[in-house]
């Protein structure tokens, strides 16, 4: 008798792991719904996003507006709470790259004529988390702070290059479609036998990005951004080797070392 009252209890405390868990899993969701387009959701969003009902839904955004990771806004919809703010101001202010990437990204803006973008990785991709446009021109080609990058940008091909987890970018890519996760792979792989990307995920606009390293692993991204017409795709461009040498400088001042330079060794 007492084995199987031990047994049930075992059980038990097993079930209510999993829905801790589960419970975790749902909340880190509910909170990667929120990026400079979706600045604030609904409990039926977040129903209809998650596959769920309406009732755990608005269940779950309470409970977070009671742990102070959730706000509610003034029309009546869920916003990022102040602890949230407080923990991603923190986290991104301890990321020695943001300290040392600005005076970098400046020049790098200024030697191009284009927007620099640096980028840390997210929960599931590529985040922006500075940019420095070119104030000279006068059309200026962008991307927000803040916005999650698709898998299909040239920085997230950099990151799922370099990204010391390659397991779990295995299973990021396995998300696509058949023929769109082949080409992506292929992209990737490209990545790792030039040491850079060069893309046009949007129409009319390319991005040239490079992998910044710390003591870790891959750290950021650099890039700049600009129209077809001004910045080139090309592997001999001008604005690469700028792209490319400004990432070598962030690596060394951070202590990492620019991987891609072991290809020009294997070359020798």
């Amino acid at each position: 008798m007492a084995r199987s009252t031990r047994s049930a209890d075992a059980a038990r405390a097993d079930r209510g792991d999993q829905a801790d868990i589960q419970a975790v899993s749902r909340v880190s969701q509910i909170l990667a719904l929120f990026e400079p387009a979706t600045p604030e959701v609904t409990a039926g969003q977040v129903a209809e996003r998650l596959g769920l009902n309406r009732t755990t839904a608005y269940r779950y955004c309470t409970s977070l507006v009671a742990a102070g990771l959730l706000e509610r806004s003034p029309s009546g919809g869920y916003i990022p709470g102040g602890l949230l703010l407080q923990l991603g101001a923190f986290a991104v202010s301890h990321r020695r790259v943001m300290n040392l990437a600005p005076r970098h990204m400046q020049a790098l803006s200024r030697a191009t004529r284009s927007s620099a973008v640096l980028s840390l990785w997210g929960f599931t991709g590529p985040v922006v988390s500075r940019v420095e446009e070119n104030i000279a021109a006068v059309v200026v080609v962008s991307v927000r702070v803040g916005s999650h990058l698709p898998l299909d940008a040239a920085q997230s091909k950099v990151f799922l290059a370099y990204h010391v987890d390659q397991l779990s970018m295995q299973r990021l890519t396995a998300t696509l479609a058949g023929p769109a996760r082949d080409e992506l792979r292929a992209d990737v792989e490209r990545v790792r036998t030039v040491g850079h990307c060069s893309a046009m995920s949007t129409p009319g606009v390319v991005v040239v990005a490079a992998p910044v390293f710390d003591e870790y692993g891959i750290c950021a991204t650099v890039a700049v951004i600009g129209p077809d017409n001004t910045l080139s795709m090309s592997d001999d461009a001008p604005e690469l080797r700028v792209v490319v040498d400004t990432a070598r400088e962030l690596t060394h001042e951070l202590g990492g070392h620019y991987r891609p330079d072991e290809l020009g060794q294997q070359a020798v």
